[in-house]
């Protein structure tokens, strides 16, 4: 059958109705009866918890309740948050409660929560409640925490450092030995925060006849989620059924269950009434989990030609002050390191290493930005200290497509061999350099140098691991109305997914997609899911698609052709019909082979017929699957102010075969700005007492629309080997390499006065500095 839909630019069905303000997102949702909570937090780094006196509270009309850790019901009183990524390099660290109970590790863990008749009351409340603290020393910086004799995080644990790990193959001491050329880089990469339109959100409501609890929650894994709150409450999964409606950006802090997801259902099942609690943006500076720092060390060895022969060195990860997702970041930071090129010898080691702040958890990109930024940095220096340009120097050292599939030598984070499946970096950075009008760029930066403007550009490639397992799936049902009904445990945060699993079942059973009727993210819908992260979706969701869709497509043709008295070979489906070739060609709608599929009360179904027409698909795939790409920048560097312009952005992006090439575009056209603010202004700042500094959006910086740009795009589709459809994960490329090619950029537009960075994000102010400490404004201001 041809694909109509799979391929074509296909807007999104999810659009109209958030375009028009009929959006169904969690503080949508009223419920009569409804209480709102407020969350009291900590305004300490570390502090030992000495009582709380809720009685200003309680007294205050309109308040419910103040419930405390020793309110919840059991096992949550007592049973610590899971850590849902376990690792063997991961040793005893302390978890967190749900509320805390002797102790707090970083400002804004939750204390106890407030539950009024509104916000504001609640609100009210919670500033009437005591708390009384002993204040402990905190840490706010890893490298010191790493330290011997170092102030501990929490009061029970013997070190800060709660993991070290190595990944390492060949033989990296004898290639440094060997080598022409060593150059060693010392870089530091910001904390920063996911930043999603909408915050968190939880609204919970328990039925007493049916004993059923009811969550709807702002959450990229709802399935995930029920699980959790089954094992926090000691009730049957069954018994909970979790709803992620429309959610407004995830990024990844949204994958992360959080105490507020408990202590909500909890207090809803304590009073009887439903509650709500919707984070103020503030509390999302302060409790929603973070990204990085990162302190890294590392040496390239290359030889007289600018070839790599090995890279090693240590890196050193501030995860906070828990680890609920084990040290999947900093592992993925490590093993992301060789990318798209040849690197015969590899040794990172690496240091988790916990702090008084809010704990890390990936951020779109997921420890790959990092990753990135060190190995682009190193071969920027390799390519200033020998005279190469910088796109050959990376051709040079690129694999080739010949080498597919390409063993890098090392595990992933699922445990499987490092192995890139396809692609063609090559191919890639050229269309990259071909949009750029890379080659004519030193004759326009020379131009306008004379005319006293200082442009650079700057090029970064990467490689990343997507479609991960361990599964997703998709039911396809045929209704009695001739809609079709698709179910999944994928959830949707503005990547179109409804569209795209739309677009692969209208083309398996025939209809279009206006046939189509999607439920994502509700765990009534479909009984087992994992949820949106990683960059899966389009792998793990799409592929069930395909085949579930393709065997109710069998069903369809097999019902019509006996309905019809003709053979199966006979039948085509087509715009929710069954049509015979035969004759006059009759045909038979989905709406009535649905209604022949229930069968006749009383009387048994013909030989062969399965009662309805659907089927279930969980896709399981078998290691993850590799998409690539190069991103080219030219800028504009105002030295007097430290501003900087992106002039043009290019991006050649292999994602596979491109199911829907508008949202691919507007995957990467996002990736894109959040790279840029992580390039160039986000930076979640703490004191010496790992207090915050920067919990407004006055005070930590997002790019705004006049500061990211249309990029030009180029998709380089090399099939996928691994999954039926193809395809390669999309949502995070975009992201991962631009601080590396924005950063090399500004070095570019500065190289007249040999400034180096290295460091995001890289401020204006941070830009001023490096020209006065180069003597730069003496120069200029004597021209």
């Amino acid at each position: 059958m041809g694909a109509k839909h799979f391929g074509a630019r296909v807007t999104r069905i999810e659009d109209p109705a958030l375009l028009a303000g009929r959006g169904r997102f969690v503080d949508d949702i009223k419920l009569p009866g409804v209480l709102s909570a407020c969350f009291v937090r900590s305004p300490h780094a570390h502090a030992k918890i000495r009582g709380c006196d809720s009685r200003a509270a309680l007294v205050i009309p309109g308040v419910h309740a103040v419930i405390t850790a020793e309110d919840l019901p059991e096992p949550m009183r007592s049973q610590s948050l899971p850590m849902l990524l376990p690792n063997p390099a991961l040793g005893t660290v302390p978890r967190q409660f749900v509320l805390a109970r002797e102790e707090v590790s970083y400002v804004g863990q939750p204390v106890a929560v407030v539950v009024a008749d509104t916000r504001y009351i609640a609100e009210d409340a919670a500033a009437a409640l005591i708390v009384q603290y002993d204040v402990l020393p905190a840490v706010s910086d890893c490298r010191g925490a790493a330290e011997q004799g170092a102030v501990r995080v929490h009061s029970d644990i013997e070190s800060n450092v709660a993991s070290t790990f190595r990944l390492a193959y060949g033989d990296a001491d004898g290639a440094f030995a060997a080598a022409a050329h060593v150059f060693i880089e010392g870089l530091w990469q910001h904390r920063g925060g996911g930043m999603a339109l909408e915050t968190r959100a939880v609204l919970a409501n328990h039925d007493p006849a049916s004993d059923a609890l009811t969550v709807w929650s702002g959450t990229q894994t709802p399935h995930i989620g029920r699980r959790v709150l089954a094992d926090l409450l000691g009730r049957d999964l069954q018994s909970i059924r979790l709803i992620a409606p429309d959610v407004g950006g995830g990024f990844g802090p949204k994958a992360v269950f959080y105490p507020e997801e408990a202590a909500i259902p909890a207090v809803a099942l304590k009073l009887g009434r439903p509650v709500k609690w919707i984070e103020d943006r503030r509390e999302h500076f302060l409790s929603a989990t973070q990204e990085r720092d990162q302190y890294w060390e590392v040496a390239i060895a290359v030889d007289s030609q600018g070839k790599i022969l090995g890279l090693r060195g240590r890196m050193l990860h501030d995860t906070g002050a828990f680890v609920p997702w084990g040290i999947v970041m900093p592992y993925i930071a490590a093993s992301t390191v060789p990318g798209p090129y040849v690197v015969p010898a590899y040794q990172l080691d690496t240091s988790v290493v916990l702090t008084n702040k809010v704990p890390t958890t990936p951020v779109r990109g997921a420890g790959r930005p990092q990753a990135v930024f060190a190995m682009e940095r190193l071969l920027d220096r390799v390519a200033h200290e020998l005279t190469i340009d910088r796109a050959e120097v990376r051709r040079r050292n690129l694999i080739q497509p010949e080498q597919m599939p390409y063993e890098v030598g090392l595990l992933f984070r699922d445990g499987k061999p490092l192995i890139y499946d396809s692609g063609d970096y090559p191919r890639g950075q050229q269309e990259a350099v071909a949009l750029a009008d890379y080659e004519t760029f030193r004759a326009r930066q020379k131009a306008a140098l004379e005319q006293g403007r200082l442009i650079g550009i700057g090029i970064a490639n990467y490689v990343e691991g997507t479609g991960l397992g361990p599964f997703e799936g998709v039911t396809v049902r045929v209704l009695p109305s001739g809609k079709v009904a698709v179910a999944t445990g994928a959830t949707s945060q503005g990547q179109g997914t409804r569209t795209m699993l739309s677009q692969i079942v209208a083309d398996q059973v025939g209809c279009g997609i206006d046939d189509i009727v999607t439920t994502t993210g509700d765990t009534a819908a479909i009984s087992q899911g994992v949820g949106s992260f990683a960059s899966r979706q389009a792998v793990n969701a799409g592929s069930s698609a395909l085949v579930a869709g393709q065997a109710v497509r069998k069903q369809l043709v097999a019902l019509a052709a006996r309905t019809l008295s003709v053979v199966e070979s006979d039948i085509e489906l087509e715009n929710a019909q069954a049509i015979s070739r035969r004759g006059n060609k009759p045909s038979v709608s989905f709406a009535d082979l649905a209604r022949l599929a229930q069968g006749i009360p009383g009387v048994s179904l013909p030989a062969g017929q399965a009662a309805g027409i659907e089927h279930t698909t969980y896709y399981t795939p078998a290691q993850a699957s590799y998409c690539s790409g190069t991103h080219i920048v030219e800028v504009q560097v105002d030295a007097m102010t430290g501003g900087v312009k992106i002039l043009k952005y290019s991006v050649a992006h292999d994602a596979g075969r491109i199911i829907n090439p508008l949202i691919v575009e507007g995957q990467v056209q996002g990736g894109v700005a959040h790279g840029i603010g992580n390039a160039l202004l986000e930076w979640m700042q703490y004191d010496a007492n790992a207090q915050p500094l920067t919990t407004s959006f006055a005070d930590y910086m997002l790019p705004m629309a006049t500061d990211v740009p249309t990029c030009s795009i180029a998709h380089v589709e090399t099939v996928n080997p691994l999954n039926p459809i193809g395809v390669k994960g999309a949502g995070e490329g975009g992201t991962i390499p631009a601080p590396a090619a924005i950063i090399s950029a500004i070095e570019d537009a500065l190289s007249p006065f040999d400034v180096h960075f290295a460091e995001m994000p890289l401020t204006p102010e941070r830009i001023v500095a490096a020209l006065r400490a180069a003597g730069a404004y003496e120069r200029l201001f004597a021209a």
